[in-house]
């Protein structure tokens, strides 16, 4: 099952939570006239049908959508599902790089990156009670090239690039 909602990023902060970007879970801020941005909300595969492609198959429907409808992007919050068993030695931050960089594995982000996403940002208060990842998410994004222009990549937190 996934959730995805078309948003004009503009009315948001990069700091903004799930609540925030799904108007208290309800959608109602689905604004396709003006949003240039598709966010993933949810996306979720029955425990006993992972490891079967079914999450693989659903980003990829997520990147068609973004390209059939000339989306600038995809962005979504990563959960750090695994986060609450390093927090107390790392930060929140720290432990994202060492994800990004394949230090550590997160069971969420890591699939995330391994299908194109970037990380922006760490949100703290992203899913404020969530016991596995103590509030926080990996702000993540796909670019659509085929509508994206060299701006919409500027401003990225030299912190999250992926070492080539």
């Amino acid at each position: 099952m996934a959730a995805s909602l078309i948003v004009l990023w503009d009315d948001y902060e990069i700091m903004s939570s799930w609540r925030d970007l799904t108007d208290r879970g309800m959608f109602t801020n689905h604004d396709p006239e003006r949003g240039r941005t598709l966010y993933g909300a949810e996306v979720m595969v029955r425990p006993a049908s992972q490891s079967a492609g079914i999450g693989r198959k659903l980003y990829k429907a997520r990147r068609d959508l973004a390209e059939r409808l000339g989306l600038l992007r995809i962005r979504a919050g990563a959960r750090l599902r695994g986060y609450h068993r390093f927090a107390g030695r790392l930060s929140a931050e720290d432990y994202v790089i060492k994800v990004i960089h394949g230090e550590l594995r997160d069971p969420t982000l890591s699939f995330q990156l391994k299908h194109g996403f970037e990380v922006l940002a760490v949100v703290p208060d992203y899913l404020r009670h969530d016991e596995e990842s103590l509030g926080f998410a990996a702000l993540i994004e796909w670019i659509n090239k085929k509508a994206a222009k060299a701006e919409h990549y500027a401003g990225r937190d030299p912190r999250f690039r992926r070492s080539s």
